[in-house]
């Protein structure tokens, strides 16, 4: 059943909702910020077109497995500042089985817990309502602030990996790096 309203979560001091077109400003200046692209494409500069033609589309995307979208926008939910986005979507269209767990946050949000509180409150709703058995999360090898995140939303390492990238950025040298957990250990830990 898809969505009714905006508003997909809200945890102490975020709301996360779904993507509109008019979001494209803020999804502009977060992609336009070096430092929060360093480990995505090595700081270089997005279009507008690019936002409306890539970025948009695959942010306003439904999964029908799960009748959601896999991204939201983050907001402050004391003021309603656009904070970045978070991601928890199915690696398939068709089975909810394994979700991807990402997010991207503008500067002004680093060091106040935001991730940690969004990827929790996302990993919980995944395992207790969209069906996931298993939470994925990727990140370059030496992004150790997305790493201690995963960590702390409960993931483990897995593996690291290499892969051969058309534009390789500083840092790829050392390769990225796959945490995961399960609902089986989710559910452990909260016994």
């Amino acid at each position: 059943m898809p969505e009714t309203s905006p508003v997909f979560l809200e945890t102490d001091r975020l709301v996360l909702r779904r993507f509109t077109d008019a979001d494209a400003p803020v999804l502009l200046a977060l992609d336009n910020d070096p430092e929060v692209m360093r480990y995505i494409n090595g700081g270089r500069p997005t279009t507008a077109e690019s936002i409306r033609e890539r970025t948009l589309p695959r942010l306003l995307h439904d999964h029908p497995c799960t009748g959601t979208r896999g991204f939201w926008a983050a907001e402050e939910k004391a003021t309603g500042t656009f904070l970045g986005w978070f991601e928890l979507r199915p690696l398939t269209d068709d089975d909810p089985a394994v979700v991807e767990l990402g997010y991207r946050l503008n500067r002004a949000a680093w060091g106040h817990g935001y991730a940690t509180e969004g990827a929790r409150a996302l990993v919980r709703k995944g395992f207790t309502d969209l069906g996931a058995e298993r939470v994925t999360a990727n990140t370059m090898a030496v992004n150790a602030g997305s790493r201690r995140v995963m960590e702390k939303a409960g993931l483990t390492f897995l593996r690291a990996y290499t892969e051969d990238w058309p534009d390789a950025i500083e840092g790829s040298e050392d390769g990225e790096v796959e945490y995961v957990l399960t609902r089986a250990e989710w559910e452990k830990r909260r016994a």
